[in-house]
């Protein structure tokens, strides 16, 4: 088993979410990508659109307006311009 992703949000007032998580899907400049567990390192900007947070059956959603995705050994991490968690539908 591949265990969890190591996953942390970041806008520049707050961290606005990090934990352990299965998935995290988010809008790249050249296009949406996925991120599991042990993922082979990266790093990309991002546009504007949402990115989804998947832990077992949960699913957050965040929108984020610009910044960058890093994948490191040690997971991911977002640096965002804007982030704001969006209500469950």
């Amino acid at each position: 088993m591949a265990g969890k992703l190591n996953f942390s949000l970041v806008a520049p007032e707050r961290e606005v979410f990090h934990g352990l998580v299965d998935q995290v899907d988010a809008p790249g400049v050249e296009g949406d990508f996925g991120v599991l567990p042990q993922h082979a390192p990266f790093m990309t900007a991002l546009r504007e659109g949402v990115v989804t947070v998947i832990d077992g059956s949960s699913r957050r959603r965040f929108e984020v307006h610009g910044g960058f995705a890093d994948v490191t050994p040690e997971g991911l991490t977002i640096l965002a311009e804007q982030a704001v968690e969006l209500a469950n539908a």
